[in-house]
């Protein structure tokens, strides 16, 4: 039996469309791992400036005590926390411990045990902080605080 031309344009017309759903299936699926690589990229920049941050405010520290006060205050100052609430007090008191191994691998010890982890300290925030909160930690960089202008009367 010979095919007619409509039932020929027919097949055409439906590889044609199976070939555009399959391209909007693969440009969707591409769209969505750029948006995770970006997502990634994001987060990894924002966990070095923070660690770096922390790092600094820990290095020139006397004392553990004073290094976690100061390393708790640049998380105020990145995040413009300038008042407190029970979420923040929570958020502050889980990252106590990653202060305290950034200042551990910092200071000179005379002990002969080794120091914490300070990836493992951090790992243990994000994780709490994930399933506390639902969302990474590093979502809270993304918000915009706009200046505020001065104004004197």
């Amino acid at each position: 039996m010979i095919p007619t031309t409509a039932s020929f344009l027919g097949s055409l017309q439906a590889a044609a469309a199976k070939a555009e759903t399959a391209e909007v299936a693969f440009r969707r699926e591409i769209a969505e791992r750029v948006k995770n690589f970006e997502h990634e990229r994001a987060f990894a920049y924002r966990r070095l400036n923070f660690m770096r941050a922390l790092a600094d405010a820990t290095t020139a520290a006397e004392s553990e005590e004073i290094a976690v006060a100061g390393a708790l205050g640049v998380v105020r100052a990145k995040l413009g926390w300038s008042s407190d609430s029970e979420s923040r007090t929570a958020v502050l008191a889980q990252l106590a411990p990653v202060a305290r191994a950034t200042f551990a691998r910092l200071a000179p010890t005379e002990k002969d045990e080794s120091p914490p982890d300070i990836g493992d300290a951090l790992a243990s925030f994000e994780k709490w902080y994930d399933q506390t909160h639902a969302q990474p930690f590093w979502v809270l960089f993304e918000h915009y605080m706009p200046e505020t202008p001065r104004v004197d009367f």
